[in-house]
C-alpha cells in the first residue's frame, strides 16, 4: 500500500511549481473552447443556412456537436487513467482543431454537420480531462481554487457563445467562428506539450483498452440521445423512428452490460455505481443537468416574449447567475470545511429548489430585475452545490480512477440536460396546447409574438408554460436534495494526500 500511495503522490503532480501556471493557462483556454462551440453556433444559423441551404437539418450542428461530446466522455475518462492525461488531451485537442479547420471548409450542410461531429469527439476529450488534471494539479486543499476559475471560465464562455457567432456572421463571415478556435486552440495546445509533464507508469505497458466496449457505449449513448434529442421534434414520440429507436438503444444497453461485464478493464467499470459516494454524486449531478435546461432554454423566451425585453437585455436576465455561481463556488470551501462536502450541496440544492419553486409566483407581466434577481441567487446556490460534490469525488479516488470518476460525473450532468431539454420542451408544449386550445407549439407562438400578431393571452400561455417548467426543475432540485440525503455517506470517504 505504501509504494501505491507514493506512487499516486507522484503522478499527481504533472508539472513542476514553476510550470503549473502554464498548464492551468491551457487547461482554462481548452475549457473555453468546449464551452464556446457548444452555443456559439446559434446565432449564426441564418448566416449558415443562406450559404449551404439545409433548413430542415441544421439542428443537428448543435445536436451533434453535443451527442460526440457526450458518449465519447466515459471512453477518454478510461483512456486517461490508462495511458495518462496528456495524451488523451493532446489527441482531443488535435481532433478538435481539425474539426474546427473541416467546419470552416465545409462545402454543404452535410459536411459542416459531418465535421461537428469529429469537432465533438475532440470536445469530449477536453471537457473530461480538463476537469480531471485540475484535480491532478491540485491538493484537496486548493482544488476549489481551480475548479471555480474554470466554472467561471464555462460559464462566461457559454453565455459569450451566441453574442460572438453572432458578431462574427454579421460583420466577418460565419466560418470564422470555426477559423478563431485554430490560433487559441494552437497555443493551448503548445503550452501542454511544452510544460505538461507525467511520470512514465508501470500500468502504461500493460494497458489493455476495451474497444469492444467502448463502440458499444458509444452506439448505445448516440442512439439513445439521438432519440431523446429528436423525438418531439424531427417525429412524434410515439411514431415508428422513435419507437425503433428507443427500441435499438435498449438492445444496446444489453450489449453494453454483457460487453463490460466480461471485459478485463471496462470503460464503464463496475465501481462506479457500486460505490455510494460516486453513485450519488452521479445522480444527484444528472439532476443538476435537468434543471439547469429551465433556465439556459426557456428564461430568454420568457424574458422576450412576456417582459418585452430585447434579445441582448434577455440575455443579461440570464447572463447574471454567471456572476453569482463562481463566486459561490469559490467560496464553498469554507463551508463544506465545517459541515462536510454532502450537507454543502444539500444546502446549495436545498436553497435551489426554493428558488426555482418562487418563479412561478413573479406577478405577470412584471419587471426584468425580478427574474434576475433569482437567477443571481440561483446561481450562489447552485455553486454551493456543484463544486463540492466535484472536489469532494474527485478526492474519494486516486490517480488511476480519477479520470473515469470525473468522467462518469460529467456524462450523468451532460445525459441529464438532454433528458431535460426533451421533456421540458414537451412540458412546454403541453401547457401551450391546453392553454390555447392545442394550437401551435413555443416554437410557433414566440415566432408569432416576434411579428407581433399574438394576443395578451398568448403572452399569457408562454408564462404558465414556462412556470410549468420551473416547477418542474424545482421538483428536479428536490430529487438531487433526497438523492444525497439517503444514498450519499455523512462523510464522503476522502483519501490522505
Amino acid at each position: 500500500m505504501g509504494s501505491t500511495s507514493s506512487a499516486e503522490r507522484e503522478a499527481a503532480r504533472p508539472a513542476a511549481a514553476g510550470r503549473r501556471g502554464a498548464v492551468v493557462a491551457a487547461l482554462m483556454l481548452s475549457m473555453a473552447l468546449a464551452a464556446l462551440d457548444a452555443t456559439i453556433v446559434s446565432t449564426a444559423v441564418p448566416q449558415i443556412v443562406g450559404d449551404l441551404g439545409g433548413f430542415s437539418v441544421f439542428s443537428w450542428l448543435f445536436s451533434g456537436y453535443l451527442l460526440a461530446v457526450t458518449v465519447t466522455l466515459p471512453v477518454y475518462g478510461k483512456l486517461s487513467d490508462t495511458f495518462g492525461r496528456k495524451p488523451v488531451l493532446i489527441a482531443g485537442s488535435v481532433l478538435f482543431l481539425l474539426g474546427s479547420l473541416l467546419c470552416a471548409l465545409a462545402w454543404n450542410m452535410g459536411a459542416l454537420i459531418a465535421f461537428r461531429v469529429v469537432q465533438g469527439l475532440g470536445g469530449g476529450a477536453l471537457q473530461g480531462t480538463v476537469q480531471t488534471l485540475a484535480a491532478d494539479l491540485y491538493p484537496l486543499k486548493d482544488r476549489p481554487k481551480i475548479q471555480s476559475k474554470l466554472s467561471t471560465v464555462w460559464a462566461v464562455s457559454a453565455v459569450a457563445g451566441p453574442g460572438l457567432g453572432g458578431v462574427l456572421a454579421a460583420y466577418a463571415d460565419w466560418r470564422w467562428i470555426f477559423l478563431i478556435n485554430l490560433p487559441i486552440g494552437a497555443l493551448a495546445l503548445w503550452l501542454i506539450v511544452r510544460h505538461l509533464h507525467e511520470p512514465e507508469r508501470e500500468a502504461t505497458a500493460h494497458a489493455r483498452v476495451d474497444w469492444a466496449g467502448a463502440l458499444a457505449v458509444f452506439a448505445c449513448g448516440g442512439v439513445l440521445l439521438t432519440a431523446l434529442v429528436q423525438g418531439g421534434v424531427a417525429w412524434p414520440w410515439l411514431s415508428a423512428p422513435s419507437l425503433a429507436l428507443f427500441g435499438a438503444g435498449l438492445a444496446l444497453v444489453a450489449v453494453v452490460m454483457l460487453v463490460e461485464r466480461r471485459a478485463a478493464e471496462p470503460i464503464i467499470p463496475g465501481w462506479v455505481w457500486r460505490r455510494r459516494t460516486i453513485a450519488a454524486v452521479n445522480l444527484a449531478l444528472g439532476a443538476l443537468g435537468l434543471l439547469m435546461v429551465a433556465p439556459s432554454v426557456f428564461l430568454p423566451t420568457y424574458a422576450q416574449s412576456v417582459l418585452g425585453l430585447a434579445p441582448v437585455a434577455a440575455g443579461f436576465v440570464l447572463s447574471v447567475w454567471t456572476l453569482s455561481w463562481p463566486v459561490s463556488a469559490a467560496l464553498s470551501q469554507h463551508v463544506y470545511r465545517r459541515i462536510g462536502f454532502r450537507n454543502t450541496a444539500m444546502l446549495g440544492i436545498g436553497t435551489a429548489s426554493l428558488i426555482l419553486f418562487a418563479f412561478p409566483f413573479l406577478p405577470y407581466p412584471g419587471q426584468a430585475w425580478q427574474p434576475a434577481l433569482l437567477m443571481l441567487l440561483l446561481g450562489a446556490a447552485l455553486g454551493l452545490f456543484q463544486l463540492p460534490l466535484i472536489v469532494g469525488v474527485q478526492s474519494t479516488v486516486g490517480w488511476a480512477e480519477r479520470g473515469t470518476t470525473t468522467a462518469s460525473v460529467l456524462f450523468c450532468r451532460q445525459t441529464g440536460q438532454t433528458i431535460g431539454a426533451a421533456l421540458f420542451g414537451a412540458v412546454a408544449n403541453g401547457v401551450l396546447a391546453a392553454r390555447l386550445g392545442g394550437a401551435g407549439d413555443l416554437d410557433s407562438v414566440t415566432r408569432a409574438l416576434d411579428s407581433g400578431s399574438a394576443p395578451d393571452a398568448t403572452r399569457r400561455a408562454i408564462a404558465d408554460a414556462v412556470h410549468a417548467v420551473y416547477l418542474g426543475a424545482a421538483c428536479a432540485a428536490a430529487l438531487a436534495f433526497l438523492v444525497l440525503l439517503f444514498l450519499a455517506p455523512r462523510k464522503f470517504p476522502v483519501l490522505k494526500e
